[in-house]
């Protein structure tokens, strides 16, 4: 496509190869663009629940990634399909805003298009549709409302955190030591939480992952650790009442920015310039020497020289230290970051109780390890595995379960799991969809229908027949009144997930029924689609 002008300067638009574009309008765009999106959902729909079946993803390096995670999924695939994509995003959204929930949102989205097709097939118009779909959101969202408990987080050393952050957990590779990742996650957060504001700065907690021993091994650390170790093997490795310096600087000689040439015709100028480099060296060092620091952490590389003066001056170091790390350093220690050794001052530095470099595992890894830091409660969580591809998957295991106990402390209503709440919101929509009048009650009961998808995936995925314990469990809740009434995807023995302790939060739900209204009202709307020949 090109932009061209006229004899009057008027802009007109070149398309070229337009035999190569391909052009979809009315019901046919519509079917099309719900089958793309339908044959993503129906992929994540066996990840769905405890007993989900995990994806392999290989990159085009041959890296392999094996996970249930929805968000990490999508976002690994090359989906080509325009409207495939949306679904793509809409993960990206539920993991952005709340960091669980990502692949019931995409199952979710995937029955509300196949539902808007067999009204479509009907003949009812999509604008129809998308209407009733959102008529349909606000009476669940509504009955959300009226269901959700608010519990206390601080009840019985956190139990209810724990709960939820297991819920999280029970359909991750870590599910076998669940317990731990969920104390670990509730430690984490409560740790740099401000419960009176009800916020978390997720800047504050590190996650890392070593490979070597297992899962169980997983350790909350109550400072932060740098996947460094000291730049010299002969210096001090533990640091008690630490002044931290912290340097964007490198230990080098300044280097001119322009070309220059240097000639050196006698011993004595390469004994001038050899005594002026030590002389940088020695001033370096005795700047960061009188400021009265006594640890140097430094985002660049050190000159050899530079190194033996700052173990010979009894002055620890650790080189190469990243960007975010660096950040995190003077968050945590109250230093302020410094550019220049001529800005050296000791107002500069920052303060920690211990700094120390610990070593572990079969092949000695070191890590440097920073506790009692002055200006805030930074935390970090070491993973172990015993390979990469696990330690990955636990890393992104933890951070569903962090966001999950996160959004409970900004809002702590808590709604049954386990499809319980899908199934209470079918009823209530299923109950509204009589009082309405008109072509809008068809999409109002469609919604209804899709909302049983949920359930319906979780029981299928945990074995049971999938049509017959659905239909027993709604009936149940409809003779009981127990919104808490749920597939039991665990086995326990009882469809309570008030007894089971399977609680999910209030926002999460309402959020992903939402995002998955309008990303198929958007869908609905598209009816002209131009698209390269080789996606369709």
């Amino acid at each position: 496509m090109s932009l061209a002008f006229d004899e009057y300067g008027r802009p007109f638009i070149i398309i070229r190869e337009q035999e190569k574009k391909k052009r979809t309008k009315g019901l046919e765009a519509h079917k099309a663009n719900i089958l793309a999106a339908k044959t993503v959902a129906r992929l994540m729909r066996t990840s769905l629940g405890p007993k989900g079946m995990d994806k392999m993803l290989v990159s085009p390096d041959g890296d392999v990634i094996v996970t249930n995670d929805g968000a990490t999924i999508l976002e690994k695939m090359e989906v080509q399909h325009q409207t495939a994509r949306l679904l793509v995003e809409l993960s990206k959204s539920q993991d952005n805003e709340i960091g669980d929930g990502t692949t019931g949102v995409v199952v979710l989205a995937g029955a509300l298009l196949e539902q808007a097709q067999k009204l479509l097939d009907k003949g009812i118009h999509p604008l129809k549709i998308a209407d009733g779909f959102e008529r349909a959101c606000d009476i669940a969202t509504k009955r959300i409302e009226s269901i959700q408990e608010e519990i206390d987080i601080q009840k019985n050393n956190n139990e209810f955190l724990k709960k939820c952050a297991t819920t999280s957990l029970g359909s991750k590779v870590v599910s076998k030591c669940q317990d731990l990742m969920a104390d670990i996650a509730v430690k984490a957060v409560l740790s740099v939480a401000d419960l009176d504001r009800r916020d978390v700065n997720f800047d504050h907690i590190k996650v890392i992952a070593k490979t070597g021993g297992s899962l169980e091994d997983t350790t909350f650390v109550s400072g932060l650790i740098i996947d460094k170790d000291f730049s010299h093997p002969q210096m001090v490795k533990e640091v008690d009442d630490a002044k931290v310096l912290i340097l964007t600087c490198p230990f080098e000689p300044p280097k001119p920015k322009t070309k220059h040439g240097l000639e050196i015709k006698s011993a004595e100028d390469y004994e001038r310039l050899y005594q002026m480099e030590q002389n940088y060296f020695t001033d370096m060092v005795k700047r960061c020497k009188d400021s009265g620091a006594n640890v140097v952490l430094c985002q660049w590389g050190f000159d050899d020289e530079a190194n033996h003066l700052l173990m010979h001056h009894q002055l620890p170091a650790v080189r190469w230290v990243g960007g975010v790390e660096i950040e995190l350093l003077a968050m945590a220690t109250g230093a302020r970051i410094v550019p220049r050794f001529e800005e050296i001052t000791p107002e500069k530095l920052g303060k920690a109780g211990k700094i120390k470099e610990i070593s572990f595992g079969a092949s000695n890894d070191k890590v440097i390890l920073i506790e009692d830091c002055a200006h805030s409660k930074a935390v970090t969580i070491l993973i172990r595995g015993g390979s990469m591809t696990i330690c990955d998957e636990a890393k992104r295991c933890l951070h569903d379960a962090i966001c999950v106990v996160r959004n409970m402390i900004r809002n702590s209503n808590v709604v049954g799991g386990g499809g319980a709440t899908e199934l209470a919101c079918s009823i209530a929509v299923q109950t509204a969809a009589d009082q309405i009048e008109g072509i809008e009650q068809y999409a109002v009961r469609a919604f209804a229908d899709a909302l049983e998808e949920i359930p319906l995936a979780l029981s299928e995925n945990s074995g049971y027949n999938p049509i017959d314990y659905v239909s027993k469990i709604k009936q149940e809740q409809i003779t009981e009144g127990n919104p808490f009434l749920g597939v039991d995807a665990l086995g326990k023995g009882t469809t309570n997930m008030y007894e089971q302790g399977v609680f999910e939060s209030a926002q999460s739900k309402r959020n992903q029924l939402e995002l998955a209204t309008q990303v198929v009202k958007m869908i609905l709307k598209i009816d002209d689609v131009i698209s390269p020949a080789e996606y369709d």
